[in-house]
């Protein structure tokens, strides 16, 4: 292996942004009685699932239980997407099978969510867990993003040099960590205005309009 792709998951691989916002919202009413609203939890994207419901509750100054808000957040989650089923991504297929014809490129996930939300949502968008070399979840770490710790440790698990690991993002949080921990950064847009993004290497609007030898390109810059 000389290089790799590695992928969050939510905002990049399917875009499940909008259905986050809407189990949480739902959640606070549920358990708390409080209406707080969708983009209440923007600048908690990328953050994992415990900062996503705690940093909303600071802002209403609700005390919340954070084991069980985020449990009822993801029963209210998988509620939606089953009525409501995710696609990937565009271009995000199109990458992954690239890849997986080039017995030199690594393929990798690295997402702050929890392994039991993430992998139906990746599961769900036809991507297959045994095609990527690494898995990596929120599960598995001690400190989330905008901490390098979860790209460091997909880096040092793909047996890689940080800077041969480009990063797919759509979180500024994300790029902060992806950058911190020395990979290059591909941010998408859509979750977030792409100037918010602009400390990436490159930042485009899908994954569709970037070539596979662009991707090549930055890892062995």
């Amino acid at each position: 292996m000389e290089w790799a792709l590695v992928f969050d998951v939510d905002g990049v691989i399917a875009d499940t942004e909008a259905l986050n916002a809407r189990a949480s919202v739902l959640m606070f009413q549920q358990l708390y009685a409080v209406r707080v609203r969708p983009e209440d939890f923007r600048p908690f994207v990328g953050t994992g699932d415990e900062r996503y419901v705690e940093g909303v509750a600071e802002q209403y100054g609700v005390q919340i239980d954070t084991e069980a808000a985020v449990l009822k957040r993801a029963e209210n989650f998988f509620a939606l997407l089953e009525s409501e089923p995710l696609p990937a991504a565009p271009g995000v297929l199109d990458l992954v099978q690239a890849a997986r014809g080039r017995p030199e490129v690594g393929l990798a996930i690295a997402t702050s969510g929890q392994k039991a939300k993430q992998f139906p949502v990746i599961e769900g968008a036809g991507l297959r867990l045994e095609w990527f070399d690494v898995v990596i979840t929120g599960d598995d770490v001690a400190r989330k993003k905008p901490d390098p710790e979860i790209y460091a440790l997909a880096a040092a698990r793909l047996g890689l040099a940080p800077g041969r690991c480009v990063v797919f993002e759509d979180a500024p949080v994300g790029v902060q960590a992806a950058l911190a921990a020395g990979c290059r950064c591909i941010g998408v847009s859509g979750t977030v205005a792409g100037e918010e993004l602009a400390a990436a290497n490159l930042v485009v609007d899908s994954l569709s309009s970037i070539a596979f030898g662009q991707v090549e390109a930055l890892a062995r810059r």
